[in-house]
């Protein structure tokens, strides 16, 4: 392994064409620098310097050698800028991790904002549920999530990490207006006992706060349709094949012949923000807070206002 400063070393000779004038510029003797060069040449196998005149210059190995050094060291003063700058500046990656109607309805317009404001950022998206994403956070794969918490299934928080509620909303009911309870403004769960419904996977929050809600009205569920997308799931219930729990997020655009229903009793779903708290980098607090920025600028559909930082200590309880 060579050393760095013996690359300097090297690199100052290189550069300047004699010892003397690389021990000036290093604030080193000439001694030193030799000193530096022949432990050099012992790691390389190669002899780097020869005699020419009353100085020195690089042999092949010593040139070759010298174009690294001045890569690697170049690197490294890029490398100990950006460190500089992680107290201060949005830089570098910034990987993110979201349910579908998070990232579609809050993350485009605020990480434009901030991309365009901090060039030297470099954010990446996947989608996905809460039940997948939190792992991947926890085990550092991701720096950000964008997850649902539904009322009566709340995301758990595991030790060491911090949740922010950014939007508070309520759930409807989505039937179709030929579905005989389609005329209505609100619906008892407890009347749609015989309804097949379209949700998300077994596992994830929405289809465990479907099945909750409908067994405590006394409602087997009859879930036939198994879809992430609420958009997919809404075009069933447009013809009429299965009834669909919405959150108000994801009830536009809607397809012709949807009714959103209020529910009894009320089920409500949060969108939260969830990072590592040793993990609260510059670019995190930044998408963080350009998220809440951008639903101050413009409401977005059933937010009830930001809420509470809701934070993890070591044992994973939530405050």
């Amino acid at each position: 392994m060579f050393g760095m400063d013996r690359l300097r070393a090297l690199a100052a000779v290189a550069a300047h064409g004699s010892i003397a004038q690389a021990a000036r510029t290093l604030h080193m003797t000439a001694s030193g620098v030799s000193q530096q060069l022949a432990k050099l040449e012992r790691e390389a196998g190669h002899a780097l310097l020869e005699p020419h005149g009353r100085s020195v210059r690089l042999t092949h190995a010593g040139r070759i050698l010298a174009g690294h050094a001045d890569r690697l060291l170049a690197q490294l003063a890029v490398a100990q800028h950006d460190l500089a700058d992680l107290g201060r500046e949005v830089v570098g990656p910034l990987r993110i991790g979201g349910v579908g109607s998070a990232v579609r309805n809050l993350l485009p317009d605020a990480l434009a904002g901030l991309v365009a404001g901090h060039p030297r950022l470099t954010p990446t998206v996947v989608d996905g549920e809460a039940v997948d994403l939190m792992p991947r956070l926890v085990h550092g794969e991701l720096d950000l999530l964008l997850i649902e918490s539904w009322a009566g299934c709340p995301v758990p928080a595991p030790a060491g990490v911090t949740l922010r509620t950014l939007v508070r909303e309520d759930v409807r009911v989505a039937l179709s207006e030929r579905h005989p309870l389609g005329d209505r403004a609100t619906v008892d769960l407890a009347d749609l006992t015989g309804t097949p419904w379209a949700c998300c996977s077994p596992g994830t929050a929405p289809h465990e706060s479907l099945v909750q809600a409908l067994r405590s009205r006394g409602v087997e569920p009859d879930i036939r349709y198994l879809l992430a997308e609420h958009s997919t799931q809404l075009a069933l219930v447009a013809r009429n094949l299965a009834a669909a729990l919405v959150p108000e997020m994801s009830c536009r655009p809607a397809p012709p012949g949807v009714r959103f229903l209020a529910t009894r009793p009320a089920l409500r779903r949060d969108i939260r923000a969830a990072w590592l708290t040793r993990g609260a980098s510059p670019p995190v607090r930044a998408c963080v807070a350009a998220v809440e920025a951008r639903q101050e600028a413009e409401e977005v559909p059933g937010v009830q206002g930001a809420q509470e930082v809701i934070a993890a200590d070591e044992a994973g309880v939530e405050e």
